[in-house]
């Protein structure tokens, strides 16, 4: 299996997502983020942010080499070629030559081109061009589909991951495969998560915010998750998760959450569509 340990080591405990933001705001937040601490920045072509990002990150002060830039290569490029002219896209909208890590969105596998796509993929590792290379929203069927085809296994999978729906299946094969764990949408939508009386009891003992505490979570269970803010003194308290520690029940309590119908929306990786 090739070698991706590079980019993974070095991977963050906490990342800065940066979806749905656009324009001046998404560099003001990428810049204000990059000066609170976040080295992990979280992009992708359809989130039609990568310029922003790219900006935000030259205005930050902070060398490139400095920080860890995901982007994503959307449905409508699957296939090997479209991959390659849709990498090279981004790169330009980055204002980089390499890509640090580069993920399939999602594996849209009614359209069944995404093993072409990582086909693709792999060629650009060994070139040099992507650092790292991964996957967004795959099962494991879709990740024995494509390592089987190329040999390569993936060097994260990010995906959907909150106490709600906390992937302990997903994660264990994760584990097992030595693939990282990016969790999008980590802490959930709404005010409900925070109203759980674990999460609730768990901040008021540790005199913390809810939200710190379902970070913490992810922390202590090997995840990464990729919150977003805009706001700096938000951006700030959701970096500032490490100081405390959460119980091993109160773990249990909140992985315990999990509900089947735990998506935030009908994003079944199975059926959903991408383009």
């Amino acid at each position: 299996m090739m070698d991706q340990r590079g980019v993974i080591d070095d991977l963050p405990a906490i990342g800065f997502g940066t979806y749905p933001m656009r324009g001046q705001r998404a560099v003001e937040a990428v810049v204000s983020a990059v000066h609170a601490g976040y080295r992990l920045i979280d992009t992708a072509v359809n989130y039609q942010n990568e310029d922003a990002v790219g900006r935000g990150l030259d205005e930050s002060g902070v060398d490139r080499s400095e920080v860890i830039v995901t982007t994503k290569l959307p449905g409508r490029d699957h296939g090997y070629d479209a991959t390659l002219r849709s990498f090279e896209a981004s790169c330009h909208r980055l204002g980089s030559e390499v890509v640090d890590l580069y993920l399939i969105h999602w594996p849209n596998p009614s359209f069944g081109k995404f093993v072409d796509s990582w086909r693709a993929m792999v060629q650009l590792r060994r070139d040099g061009r992507a650092r790292a290379i991964g996957t967004s929203n795959f099962t494991e069927e879709h990740i024995e589909r494509a390592a089987d085809a190329t040999g390569v296994l993936p060097a994260v999978n990010q995906v959907e991951m909150h106490p709600y729906f906390p992937q302990v299946g997903l994660r264990a094969f994760h584990r097992e495969h030595g693939i990282a764990t990016v969790a999008w949408s980590p802490l959930g939508k709404g005010s409900a998560l925070f109203d759980e009386p674990v999460v609730r009891f768990a901040a008021t003992r540790l005199n913390v915010t809810p939200a710190q505490v379902v970070l913490r979570w992810h922390v202590q269970l090997g995840s990464v998750p990729i919150p977003k803010s805009a706001d700096p003194g938000r951006q700030r308290e959701n970096l500032d998760v490490f100081d405390f520690d959460l119980t091993d029940q109160e773990v249990e309590d909140i992985v315990a959450l999990g509900r089947p119908d735990g998506r935030l929306f009908g994003g079944d990786p199975n059926v959903h569509e991408e383009l």
